[in-house]
């Protein structure tokens, strides 16, 4: 789950995190009472946005409105953006860079930190870049954030400010199942105070049963991705036009590397996981059919689920929707001579490696 800048302040500023000033808008009318000076920022789930335009400053009320209505309706990335956010303008003495992830390959949270904040963190050369793992049993030690200013060069007043917030920042992270807590800049201020002058935030989609509040928040979804979420189906739309359907994360980004190779693009990214419902694998097959691919790849192993039990809900789906789609099936498992003679009795093309599949997929596309 990922958060617009200004739901991600409220957030902050639950935990205690000082963050600026600011009003949401969704018109330059709805800006009756901006805090001036103001820096007016599109709402968007994409970096990016001073270059694109999407951030301008105001030092009026009128000057607030018109930058909103400069801003919005304006495309940025794939999105169109829709809300701005008018946040104080902070009066900046320097500007950090402070964020906490999950580090997979340590298997612990990383905290990241740098003097050189208000750029992207992966054009500072490593070695402006202090990184420290929190092992997860111990959590964020004093010891390590006196550490962290000293190495950073703060003077005492700011690095107990600096401190203070990533404490806080980890607190948030753990108690809001964060996969990024990220503020950049940090914004050391003229009068010594320090604040948080963006906020990225990103909650683990596993972790959304646990945190109702944000299950209603916008995403950075796709109608046909929205669909497939409400109906507890993994599904991304991509921006080739075969559709690619396997079960289980590894197996399904296998397929569409193959799909690659061997000159097609995945147009979507659809995993059964360990589904062994034919109504469930016959509605995720009738929402990759609403993507209008031009070839199917359906590589599947039937361990935990059934190899039967997903071409019945194919063909079920094809039949229902009508659909004259090529469908190209890779099965092995549980059940594997019942599912081809399934999809064999449907007319659909049974093939016997990953390769064969990708191959023939991209050759009925063409055709196609």
């Amino acid at each position: 789950m990922k958060f617009y800048e200004y739901k991600a302040h409220e957030i902050f500023r639950k935990h205690g995190i000082p963050v600026p000033r600011g009003v949401l808008a969704a018109s330059g009318e709805d800006l009756v009472d901006p805090p001036l000076p103001c820096v007016v920022k599109a709402q968007v789930l994409v970096g990016g946005r001073g270059k694109a335009g999407g951030i301008k400053f105001a030092h009026t009320v009128e000057e607030a409105r018109q930058a909103a209505r400069a801003i919005l309706g304006m495309r940025i990335g794939p999105y169109t953006v829709r809300q701005v956010y008018a946040q104080e303008l902070l009066d900046i003495a320097q500007e950090l860079y402070l964020s906490i992830t999950i580090d997979r390959s340590a298997r612990a949270p990383l905290l990241m930190a740098s003097t050189r904040g208000g750029v992207e963190i992966e054009s500072v050369p490593p070695e402006h870049i202090v990184r420290v793992h929190i092992p997860p049993l111990v959590g964020l030690q004093p010891f390590v954030l006196r550490n962290l200013a000293k190495r950073l060069g703060l003077p005492r007043e700011v690095a107990s400010q600096v401190s203070d917030i990533a404490k806080k920042m980890y607190a948030l992270f753990r108690g809001e199942d964060a996969e990024v807590v990220e503020i950049n800049p940090l914004a050391v201020l003229k009068d010594g105070r320090v604040v948080a002058g963006d906020a990225k935030l990103v909650v683990d989609d596993n972790a959304e049963y646990r945190h109702p509040e944000y299950a209603k928040l916008p995403q950075d979804r796709t109608p046909l991705e929205e669909e497939a979420h409400d109906e507890g189906i993994t599904f991304i739309q991509l921006d080739g036009d075969i559709g690619a359907i396997a079960n289980g994360a590894g197996l399904t980004m296998a397929t569409l590397d193959v799909l690659n190779l061997k000159g097609g693009r995945g147009g979507t990214f659809l995993d059964l996981g360990g589904t062994d419902d034919p109504e469930l694998v016959k509605r995720a097959f009738e929402i990759l059919l609403k993507a209008n691919p031009s070839a199917i790849f359906l590589n599947i192993f039937g361990g935990i689920t059934k190899a039967d039990t997903v071409a019945l809900g194919v063909t079920e789906a094809i039949e229902a929707m009508g659909a004259d789609v090529p469908v190209v099936a890779r099965i092995k498992g549980v059940n594997e001579d019942k599912a081809k003679q399934i999809l064999a009795g449907a007319g659909m093309h049974s093939v016997g490696t990953i390769e064969e599949g990708a191959e023939l997929a991209v050759k009925l596309r063409r055709a196609a």
